[in-house]
């Protein structure tokens, strides 16, 4: 049964001055995103499209000790097509579809750098651990089949 992990995401006002909600966040490390659905009325969708494709924002999730924050760039996508995308993938990880709004639309978050507690693996052949896909503190969002994003958390993987 799918979990509520509710997660932070922190843009910028115009002001510079930090804007932070608590939203739903589907990631996909294949394509190295992370998507928040949204109504285009809200003040997040405003900052994000007065920054003109130049807004960064990090991503937060917290369960007791484990965290993970995606960083990245984000823009606004209002075609129909990305937005049932988004939609799937979010009552795929959440357990329940959200109910017709003509007025959603989808944040992607082209991530460029995640932290966070990770799980580490010996692949076969190999001395030591390491994080899958080449994840440390401080990289890359992993890509690959064997990716894991950080214990405990559930920035995972969505099926395509």
């Amino acid at each position: 049964m799918p979990v509520h992990h509710l997660c932070t995401l922190t843009g910028l006002r115009p002001d510079g001055s930090p804007h932070v909600v608590p939203v739903g966040v589907t990631v996909d490390p294949d394509a190295g995103v992370a998507r928040v659905i949204t109504r285009k009325s809200s003040r997040k969708v405003a900052h994000f499209q007065a920054a003109a494709g130049h807004a960064r924002v990090a991503v937060c999730q917290v369960d007791g000790g484990h965290w993970a924050t995606l960083e990245g760039v984000a823009k606004v996508n209002a075609d129909p097509v990305a937005v049932e995308d988004a939609v799937a993938h979010y009552a795929e990880r959440y357990g329940r579809t959200p109910a017709p709004d003509p007025e959603r639309v989808v944040i992607e978050i082209t991530v460029d750098r995640a932290m966070g507690q990770v799980h580490v693996r010996k692949a076969p052949g190999e001395s030591r651990p390491r994080p899958p896909g080449g994840l440390t503190t401080g990289g890359r969002l992993p890509r690959g089949p064997t990716s894991v994003l950080p214990r405990g958390l559930a920035l995972t993987r969505v099926r395509a």
